[in-house]
């Protein structure tokens, strides 16, 4: 049996009406994750009892409510979208090389390289029988286009670690592929299963959108910004991997020459040596403060996106979540 860590956006208001909703989830987690294979087992239950804030499934639970959907497969989609995500991060964590995150080990630096890449294809593998169990290929087709896309956003990241040359239009593209569209498949896929005009559906897309892009975003700030404790990872990982995301990006752009230089030596070496001159060339660009502006108007971009879904209790929730995206500490 499953143990689930407790969720620290569990406690926040605006997710209290898909709590028992996401109660159901689990329960569907717990099930869906059977398996005679001992070592699936372990390592699936290191990740998912990990916690984590789960705001994909209950994403897609607020959607549909705010359709009016309340059919049973949005519990069992709910599962495929978490099982797809945390599939993505066993891979990431091996791409990556990474070893601490929700604060404690990896599951590859726990297991192994090779079980978290396999129990990886075992959830994205499980995500699928499930989805084609709901028999609906609207739903095939946009789970089935998110993943394509999103590895095609996992294979961008790799090709521009330790590329100075980055630009911010490029870089919001693979934030687009890799991050922000599973956000985007949860919201549409609430509208999907109420089967509401194309309009409604296009705008819980393009929210779903928005608002993914500026969680990573806002995630980018957080590694050089945010309390090590809160966010379960190590401050200046995305650096030591050579990532040159949005505060790089900025600093790079608004700095002196040698706050450039100093920058892009960075990216293109990877680790920490250079990491507090970095900070100070953020700081000083204030590229911080940039970067949480350019998640601000992702956000405001969600809020027009919903303009076109009904007034109700869970679209305003859809619309504090959004807030909620730039003003988060973990």
């Amino acid at each position: 049996m499953l143990s689930f860590a407790p969720r620290p956006m569990e406690t926040l208001p605006f997710l209290a009406s898909v709590a028992a909703d996401m109660r159901r989830v689990d329960e569907v987690i717990r099930a869906r994750l059977a398996s005679d294979v001992v070592l699936i087992r372990q390592v699936a239950e290191y990740i998912i009892s990990a916690g984590g804030k789960r705001l994909r499934p209950a994403l897609l639970l607020l959607a549909a409510g705010a359709v009016g959907y309340r059919g049973d497969a949005r519990f069992e989609l709910a599962a495929v979208i978490e099982f797809i995500h945390t599939a993505t991060l066993l891979h990431d964590d091996v791409v990556d090389e990474s070893h601490l995150r929700r604060g404690r080990r990896t599951a590859n630096a726990e297991f192994g390289n090779a079980a978290s890449v396999l129990v990886g294809d075992f959830l994205y593998s499980r995500a699928f029988q499930m989805m084609v169990g709901v028999d609906s290929m609207r739903v095939m087709r946009v789970l089935a286009d998110a993943t394509n896309t999103i590895a095609e956003g996992e294979v961008l990241q790799l090709m521009n670690c330790h590329n100075a040359d980055v630009d911010e239009v490029s870089y919001l593209e693979v934030i687009r592929r890799k991050t922000a569209k599973l956000f985007e498949a949860a919201a549409q896929l609430g509208g999907v299963l109420a089967g509401v005009p194309a309009e409604v559906e296009s705008g819980l897309a393009g929210y779903g959108m928005h608002v993914g892009t500026a969680f990573q975003l806002i995630d980018d700030v957080l590694d050089y910004s945010g309390d090590a404790r809160e966010i379960g990872k190590s401050l200046g990982d995305d650096l030591g991997e050579g990532k040159p995301t949005l505060p790089l990006i900025r600093a790079m752009a608004a700095g002196t020459a040698e706050q450039a230089a100093t920058v892009r030596r960075a990216i293109v070496n990877g680790g920490r040596d250079d990491f507090p001159q970095v900070l100070a060339a953020i700081q000083a660009t204030c590229a911080l403060e940039y970067a949480r502006e350019t998640a601000r108007r992702e956000v405001d971009a969600a809020r027009r996106a919903l303009e076109a879904v009904p007034h109700s209790a869970q679209r305003d929730s859809l619309l504090e979540l959004a807030a909620f995206s730039v003003t988060r500490r973990h």
